[in-house]
């Protein structure tokens, strides 16, 4: 589908920035865009440098991805139907590399349903604008975005410069690559145990957790993972079928890796196997300490140890406002421990102003003090 925005548009659209931004110096951001069809490109270029952006473009995510590498825009537009590599496709590849990971992407597409916008905020979008839209339109999402990456770059310097956040060490992790992407809503089983093991999934976005079912039906979560986890790949290469179960936790964006091809990039790939080592290590010590809470510890122990652990590794919101987002029933499976026992003390921790509940929210009021108890 094409779009022409005609030339009214454009002086309407300066017009506008001037008065929002007259007091400011102007500031030449460069924008990539990625878009198949030359005349859209041709009238989003015109627009873009018309209203003080340098713009470079690709005609495919492939080549849109090498040219983010190379030349580390300010703000990627890009189109969902590209060829080679799709929109998605885009937002995952970009996530792969330090130097392109914090670079703010509006997704431009011609669907509308409530599900497009889903699926592109879970792969990772900034922004998401329907087509047709018009200059004034993309123009403010440009400008909310840029503003938003200034103040996190601002509020988190770090994080401009730091070379990779993965929380296992300071190798890089591994990635899957540039694969299809699928996505899954919440509480969609994965496998089941006793279930042949033929694939392995590589989480992009979400959350999943790991459990066992006891003869009572009563459920103890093994393992929560979130993006750049991957899970069923100790099935995987021992063969045979799952020894757990696995369940979607939050709504999440998966890749499926068959496991005749796992092992195969296990055997050529020493990024993977190095990787492997990191998460089986990882899983051991988090088990262990796991078995010994569950045997040893106090309610308020178990239960302080398991919002501390989520907090640790899945947290939103600043630190004086960090919050978990985790069902009652979860957690209780998390702490082994029965939901009305669960309940009293969390409210227990409430009183202390320990943690406060809101809208299914935990928030963690003092984190100090949360493991003082621990220790």
């Amino acid at each position: 589908m094409t779009v022409i925005i005609p030339y009214d548009d454009i002086l309407h659209v300066n017009r506008w920035r001037a008065d929002v931004f007259c007091l400011h110096k102007p500031i030449m951001k460069k924008i990539l865009l990625i878009e198949e069809q030359p005349e859209t490109a041709d009238n989003l270029k015109d627009l873009l440098g018309l209203s003080n952006y340098t713009v470079i473009s690709a005609p495919d995510g492939r080549q849109g991805v090498r040219m983010a590498v190379a030349e580390k825009p300010d703000l990627i537009v890009c189109d969902v139907d590209l060829p080679v590599l799709d929109g998605y496709g885009v937002i995952h590849a970009l996530q792969q590399y330090a130097e392109t990971r914090g670079i703010p992407v509006i997704i431009l597409t011609t669907l509308r349903e409530k599900d497009d916008f889903r699926k592109a905020m879970m792969a990772g979008a900034d922004d998401y604008l329907s087509k047709p839209y018009d200059g004034v339109e993309l123009l403010r999402s440009i400008d909310i975005c840029l503003e938003k990456h200034r103040r996190r770059l601002q509020d988190h310097p770090a994080r401009a410069t730091a070379p990779s956040e993965n929380v296992e060490g300071s190798e890089q992790a591994w990635s899957p690559g540039d694969r299809d992407i699928r996505y899954f809503r919440k509480k969609t089983q994965l496998y089941s145990e006793g279930q042949r093991a033929t694939q392995v999934w590589y989480i992009v976005k979400g959350k999943v957790k790991t459990f066992l079912v006891n003869t009572d039906g009563k459920e103890l979560i093994t393992h929560i993972y979130g993006p750049a986890d991957c899970i069923g790949y100790i099935a995987a290469v021992r063969g045979g079928t799952y020894t757990d179960n696995a369940q979607v936790l939050e709504d999440a964006a998966l890749i499926i890796i068959p496991r005749l091809e796992f092992l195969e990039i296990l055997g050529s790939d020493s990024a993977l196997s190095q990787q492997l080592i990191r998460w089986l290590a990882r899983n051991a010590t988090e088990s262990e300490a796991g078995l010994l809470n569950l045997a040893y510890s106090s309610l308020r122990k178990k239960v302080a140890i398991g919002i501390l652990g989520l907090y640790d590794h899945f947290h939103s919101g600043e630190d004086d406002r960090s919050f978990i987002t985790v069902s009652r029933d979860n957690l209780a499976a998390i702490v082994g421990s029965a939901p009305e026992s669960l309940t009293r003390t969390l409210s227990d921790f409430k009183k202390e102003k320990l943690i406060d509940i809101t809208d299914g929210r935990i928030y963690l009021l003092d984190v100090s003090r949360l493991r003082n108890l621990i220790n």
